[in-house]
Parts: structure tokens; C-alpha cells; sequence
């Protein structure tokens, strides 16, 4: 299927690590496979997650203001508690939970009152569920399955790992059916191979439900878009992509990571990841009640000023020049007449770029307006001359990133050769 136009174009994204973890602030899942906690530890806050002050529509807002255009909840992370009503049971908030109730209905509802795309993200693995550790890796790693996931040696159970193929498709299938998410965000899919998964068959199922829906690449050859993580890749990867990213440290919540990264930060890796005509997906974890940290809160509201002040730079924008043609990130408009310069730190005298073969037009600051001089010099045959663009002045500078327009006498034409020989 052809990759739905809202994804290209969302830019900004919000990634939910929501879930029993939350309670004693663990990392989630992870905290009792890797032994951080016991399972017993770790299973008892079940008994705390009540999702008290669980306001959905309070989400949607923040994340609008954010400028996001999508968010993904964890319907059911690797440590396998559901966060909707699942009639596929092996642990669920509303059955097992003081919470008692479905989550992510409403989560899908206010995200669409606000126009926002419905993202789920659900992890192939289930280290709960007692069918799952059934099959052994083809090829074994250098870390020893966990019992949670993997057979011991010798103790295989097809017909087990049957029954939890049927119980992953019951539960995938149900997401489609009852909340029809615009995208699906998998997990989980290191631990067996693509065959042993039968991607094949989960994918052709998601799609007879929802031909539209998107999927990320850990549907492995099914997958739509690629999926890196915690860092800028410093060359985009073939086609559609997103990079996922905290704010802090840690996907969910944990309220003894304050290592937060400032406003200016985010504002950077947004920039930069838009610049390869990427998405960010940028995760938050709420807190047990369902409320999100202030600190977080904080940091999406201001990421979501910078873009307002900027959206003609962000929202309808392709990616912008190669590295080497101006320092820092840019964009390009959908007509490619229009080019975006980032510049995060205050120019001293001029920006420059270099191998641009266009007439520049005109050249503004957004945000205020500013009009900015400009010039060429040098050049020989067919090396165009470097573009020299006047500094703006103190009151046109952003106090994160400043942006430039840089309107062209026509489609951006570059020169990409190595000069004279």
C-alpha cells in the first residue's frame, strides 16, 4: 500500500509509555526480565495503578499545543498487561487493575476531537504470557534467552507457541476492529524470526480490518516506515522514517531520571530530523494516575511555541539541503521554490550557503518578518558562487532557533559536483 500522506507530512509525534510500571517508577518490562526487580515486585503494582486522574481530553490538548499531529499509547507493552478490556485475556487494567476499565477508547476519541491520528503501540513478545516461551531463537545470541521468553534446551511446545500466535492475532485484531488506529507501532519482533512470527499473516489481517493503517518497521519486510532510536541518524534512512526519543532519560515514567533535555534541546533534534525528512516521536511517561509530569508538560509546550512561531518552516515541508551546503538543518517547501534555514546559534556577520545555483529572490526571518540583504561572490563556469545572507539583527533572533526563508527565482537547483580538475 501506498504510505498514507499524513504520516510524511505529521512532523512531530507523542510516544506514551503508560502502564503498570508507572507505579513504582521501574523501567517498564525490563525491570524484571533483566532482574533490576523480581517478577514478584514488579507484578505486585498491578494492585496500585488506579489511572485516577486519567484524562484523556487534557492529553489531546497538551499534545496539540505541542504542534504533534499523532500520538501512540502502549496498548500492551513486553510485560504483557493490556491496557483495554481484551476478551483475549491474560492480564488487562480493567480485570486485574484498580483502574477497572478500558483506556484506550477514550485516549482514541479525544485524539480525534482534536483531529490528531491514533497511534497503538503493541509489543509481539508477552513475557506473561505462560505460552510464549515456548520456540527457541534459530540463531542464538550472545546473551542467554530469559525464561521469560524462550524454551530451555530440548523443551519446545509447538502447539503452545500455537496458542499464543492465536492469542497475539486476537488481540491485534480487536485493536483494529474496536479503535481503529491510523497507525500500529510493533515491538518485540528481535526475539523471533520473521517466519516463526508470520508477519505475513498479522499483516494481511490488519490490513482486511484497516487497509490504511500504518505500520513501523518492526513488522520487519511489512513495516512502512523505518523506526531509529535516541539519535539523529547522521544519513536518513530510505524512505519514510521517524526517530523516537525521551524527554529524559527513560520511556516511561521514572521519577528518579531527571535528566531532562532543555527546550533548545528538543528543539534541535526536531529540527535536525525534519531536515532528513524524518518524524520525532517524542515520549513521555505519565505518572500512575495518568497525569503527565510538569517538567515534561513544560518542555512540550515550549517545543510547541518554537514550532507555531515556525510552522511555515515545519508543516508542509520536505527535506532541506545535504550537509555541506549550510551549517545546520533546513527544510524546503512542498513547491521547492522556498528554502528554510535553521540557525541555532546568532550569527556573527553572515549565513552562508554554498552550491546553490538559484536567484534568491528575497529572505526574511520568520516569526518577525525581518527582510535580510543578500549576495553572491565567487563562482567559476559551472561552481555557482557561495550566497552571503546579512545577519538578522538582536530583535529578530528566536531564542532557540532562528529560521530564514529563502525564496528562490525557481525549483531549488543544487550543485553537487567537486569543482575544476
Amino acid at each position: 500500500m501506498p504510505m498514507q500522506p499524513w504520516f510524511t507530512d505529521a512532523k512531530l509525534g507523542i510516544f506514551l509509555h503508560y502502564g503498570i510500571y508507572a507505579v513504582d517508577g521501574v523501567a517498564e518490562s525490563w525491570s524484571f526480565y533483566t532482574g533490576e526487580v523480581t517478577h514478584e515486585r514488579y507484578m505486585k503494582q498491578l494492585d496500585g495503578f488506579t489511572a485516577s486522574r486519567y484524562d484523556p481530553r487534557a492529553w489531546a490538548d497538551l499534545f496539540a499545543r505541542a504542534g504533534a499531529r499523532y500520538a501512540v499509547l502502549t496498548a500492551r507493552h513486553h510485560d504483557g498487561v493490556a491496557l483495554w478490556d481484551t476478551a483475549h485475556h491474560n492480564l488487562d487494567v480493567a480485570r486485574d487493575t484498580p483502574a477497572g476499565r478500558d483506556l484506550i477508547g477514550g485516549f482514541a476519541d479525544a485524539l480525534r476531537a482534536r483531529d490528531l491520528k491514533v497511534g497503538l503501540y503493541y509489543s509481539h513478545s508477552d513475557w506473561n504470557h505462560p505460552d510464549y516461551p515456548s520456540l527457541r531463537p534459530v540463531q542464538p545470541g550472545d546473551v542467554p534467552p530469559s525464561r521469560f521468553s524462550h524454551a530451555e534446551p530440548g523443551a519446545e511446545d509447538p502447539a503452545a507457541w500455537e496458542r499464543y500466535l492465536a492469542y497475539r492475532d486476537g488481540q491485534v485484531g480487536e485493536l483494529v476492529d474496536r479503535f481503529r488506529p491510523d497507525l500500529l507501532w510493533f515491538d518485540g519482533e528481535w526475539e523471533r524470526t520473521e517466519e516463526q512470527w508470520r508477519m505475513r499473516e498479522l499483516a494481511d489481517l490488519i490490513v482486511a480490518g484497516n487497509p490504511d493503517t500504518v505500520l513501523n518497521a518492526r513488522m520487519l519486510s511489512h513495516g512502512d516506515y523505518a523506526t531509529p532510536e535516541q539519535g539523529v541518524p547522521l544519513r536518513a534512512p530510505d524512505g519514510p522514517w521517524e526517530l523516537c526519543l525521551t524527554v529524559n532519560g527513560s520511556w516511561g515514567h521514572r521519577p528518579d531520571d531527571r535528566d531532562f533535555k532543555s527546550v533548545g534541546q528538543l528543539v534541535r533534534y526536531f529540527t535536525e530530523t525534519i531536515g532528513l525528512g524524518g518524524n520525532l516521536l517524542l515520549a513521555v511517561g505519565p505518572r500512575e494516575d495518568g497525569t503527565i509530569p510538569p517538567e515534561q508538560t513544560e518542555r512540550l509546550e515550549g517545543l510547541g511555541a518554537w514550532i507555531a512561531r515556525h510552522a511555515e518552516a515545519v508543516y508542509g515541508t520536505v527535506a532541506g539541503l545535504p550537509a555541506g551546503h549550510h551549517y545546520g538543518p533546513s527544510t524546503l517547501s512542498a513547491d521547492r521554490r522556498t528554502l528554510y534555514l535553521v540557525c541555532f546559534d546568532a550569527p556573527r556577520e553572515a549565513v552562508s550557503v554554498r552550491g546553490l545555483r538559484n536567484a534568491v529572490r528575497r529572505v526574511t526571518v520568520l516569526g518577525t518578518g525581518g527582510e535580510l540583504g543578500h549576495r553572491v561572490t565567487g563562482g567559476l563556469h559551472a561552481v555557482p558562487g557561495v550566497t552571503w545572507i546579512d545577519a538578522p539583527a538582536a530583535e529578530d533572533l528566536d531564542a532557540h532557533a532562528t529560521v530564514l526563508a529563502v525564496e528562490l527565482d525557481g525549483e531549488l537547483d543544487l550543485y553537487r559536483g567537486s569543482g575544476r580538475g
